[in-house]
């Protein structure tokens, strides 16, 4: 149950901009959606953030900042489907401007042009052609992104840390979470089943890393931060990995944001629990960077 006025404010807005039925149209229709709700609520970025576009590994890519010994690798949210450089633009220049390291947006393949695992292939260029450590950080779809890297760099080019927001692990639909939030503001549990069949089609996907949640070890990976909106579907698949992280001796650390919903970063700005959720972000970033874990 959402009582907050500024979330409620928040769900009207994007609401306004990008219609549930979105979800479930075409991907071009859909991008055209969900790009003018990104560009309603997108912020200016910090005074004298330097910013280039380039391409890394053959990647599109946005650069945040000078050189720094540590990077932020930062995977953008929108099921697979939609998303981009734009849509997350003024987030990740205020981790940049916030933290003071360098952040890379990877503008990664998108389905269902392009299946999986061609979204883990593009981010996996990116972080193994930056030869310097970092953090990966990464919004729902975008979660699942940074998770999958993390298992599939364990050992000498390990992130430092893995920062997940509200994001979507795998999980079978069986958790509580599905059902309790079933019809969620802003992301329903069909509109779940809609990205997973743009992302693979009508078959299970046989990689492993396309649903970190069910990978049977997860010794070895990168040190978490985790944080799921309390209304939305995927609250216990991040609920669960943590608990998993956990059994496997992974550092976890782990908040869920109550009376928010999915994709609440974007009321960062105008609702207190987002602010204070987003700050949270922003200091397990710094943490890892720092080596503290």
């Amino acid at each position: 149950m959402i009582r907050d006025p500024q979330v409620l404010d928040f769900i009207a807005r994007t609401e306004a901009a990008y219609p549930a039925e979105a979800n479930h149209a075409g991907p071009a229709q859909n991008r055209r959606h969900y790009d003018a709700m990104c560009a309603a609520f997108r912020a200016p970025r910090p005074s004298g953030l330097a910013v280039e576009d380039r391409a890394i590994a053959g990647i599109p890519c946005r650069v945040y900042g000078a050189r720094t010994p540590v990077f932020v690798l930062y995977l953008h949210g929108g099921g697979f489907v939609v998303g981009g450089l734009d849509s997350h633009d003024d987030i990740c220049a205020e981790i940049a401007d916030a933290t003071g390291l360098q952040v890379v947006a990877a503008d990664y393949r998108l389905a269902p042009e392009h299946r999986w695992p061609a979204p883990l292939q593009d981010a996996q260029a990116v972080w193994r052609a930056i030869d310097r450590p970092g953090v990966v950080a990464g919004d729902s779809a975008g979660g699942l992104l940074a998770a999958a890297l993390c298992l599939s760099q364990r050992g000498a080019r390990a992130p430092l840390g893995q920062v997940l927001v509200y994001p979507g692990l795998g999980g079978r639909g069986d958790a509580p979470s599905y059902s309790q939030n079933a019809e969620a503001p802003l992301l329903r549990a069909s509109d779940i089943a809609a990205y997973h069949h743009a992302l693979h089609g009508g078959d299970a996907p046989e990689d492993p890393l396309a649903a970190p949640l069910l990978v049977a070890d997860l010794r070895g990976a990168a040190p978490a931060f985790i944080a799921s909106a309390d209304v939305d579907p995927l609250r216990d698949d991040a609920r669960l990995y943590a608990e998993r992280l956990r059994e496997a001796g992974v550092p976890v650390r782990y908040r869920n944001e109550p009376e928010l919903p999915h994709g609440y970063l974007r009321a960062r700005r105008g609702s207190d629990r987002a602010r204070r959720s987003f700050q949270a972000i922003l200091a397990a970033i710094g943490s890892f960077a720092q080596g503290a874990g």
